[in-house]
């Protein structure tokens, strides 16, 4: 698809519900399709949705060796619950290597380069085989997300387009957990104890009251993503 018809559909498309843009989707670009779901809020909605709408839909976990045990334990009892196709990339370098490499810990030393070894290079190879990319951002999470559109271009790998379909771009925090306690949809537990926004574990924190939710993300550090929605390109 040309960029002038992801802009297209961006306008059309903009205030549909999640389930409609979903749908545009999975008619646009199925089976070269997928979402990238680790687990939090956002994605369990996203796939319970796709789950409906395409059951062989294409769903990635990116398992970087460093997650929660709860985001493991969420993964396999909604895998096992839904049914959901779900296949895993895992970065090429095992976590021994990069401590031979980088040293131990290196999460602590250089943020940065941990989050492109364990979370960057495998999505690079992930996206290598799809069309369309659908993930879990909304525009009120961090203020690099204000002005994200429902459809985007992006230029990945050897400058080649990809749709990246943002379904609930306009949805808050109550909507997405309106739907899933509607739905008794499992989710991590982690979210009960104050864990507002969950990625690897050395890295996140419990958010306190009256803090930005994504404030338990790489506390104490000018940093707040981790490059899988940075190191594209957007196009328009």
């Amino acid at each position: 698809m040309e960029e002038v018809q992801l802009k297209d559909a961006a306008e059309r498309l903009e205030g549909s519900p999640p389930g409609v843009i979903l749908e545009w989707a999975v008619e646009n670009f199925h089976p070269r399709l997928a979402l990238t779901c680790s687990f939090g809020a956002e994605d369990i909605v996203l796939a319970h949705l796709l789950k409906q709408i395409q059951p062989d839909a294409r769903i990635y976990f990116i398992n970087t060796g460093l997650h929660f045990s709860d985001t493991l334990e969420t993964r396999d009892i909604f895998t096992r619950r839904y049914g959901i196709n779900l296949e895993e990339f895992r970065p090429s370098m095992s976590l021994a290597d990069q401590d031979a490499v980088h040293g131990e810990r290196l999460y602590e030393r250089d943020s940065d380069r941990c989050c492109a070894i364990r979370k960057v290079e495998p999505l690079r190879r992930a996206l290598a085989g799809l069309d369309g990319w659908i993930t879990g951002l909304r525009r009120d999470q961090a203020p690099t997300r204000k002005n994200i559109k429902v459809v985007e271009g992006h230029r990945v790998g050897d400058d080649r387009l990809i749709a990246k379909i943002n379904p609930l771009a306009a949805w808050n925090e109550r909507e997405v957990w309106d739907y899933i306690r509607l739905h008794g949809i499992p989710y991590n537990r982690l979210f009960d104890q104050s864990y507002l926004s969950i990625g690897c574990a050395p890295c996140t924190r419990p958010v306190q009251p009256g803090e930005d939710p994504r404030s338990g993300r790489w506390a104490g550090k000018e940093k707040t993503e981790c490059g899988l929605h940075t190191f594209t390109k957007k196009t328009g």
